[in-house]
């Protein structure tokens, strides 16, 4: 592993890491505890490279709001508070993709069909 450091002071480490015969790839166990991976991550074709990273999910922030609200009006405040918002804001996302599949499934089964009138309401 080489180390080398960066202009934040951090250090940057240098692993070689293989690949399969399906193209997958083992992250570090050090790296994905560091980084926060979960079980999704974000691929970046940057020129000649592949930055591959903990997938940021940007329904969460949708939700921080009310979150927040939520957890200090139930008196958590500090570690507890920030380490109660990560978990709930862990399960907004798997949240938002139920509802998605359960509402194509109903789309799908044609009960409940409406007209785009309907829908939409008619052009005035």
């Amino acid at each position: 592993m080489q180390q080398e450091m960066v202009k934040s002071g951090i250090k940057r480490e240098r692993k070689i890491i293989s690949v399969s015969t399906k193209r997958q790839l083992t992250i570090p166990q050090k790296y994905y505890d560091l980084l926060g991976f979960d079980n999704e991550a974000e691929c970046v074709l940057q020129a000649d490279s592949l930055l591959i990273k903990p997938l940021q999910s940007t329904n969460t922030s949708e939700f921080s709001e009310q979150i927040l609200a939520d957890l200090i009006s139930q008196g958590l405040e500090g570690a507890e508070l920030l380490n109660a918002f990560k978990e709930y804001s862990k399960s907004i996302r798997p949240a938002i993709q139920k509802l998605i599949k359960e509402t194509d499934e109903f789309a799908k089964s044609g009960k409940g069909r409406m007209s785009l009138d309907e829908l939409f309401g008619k052009g005035e």
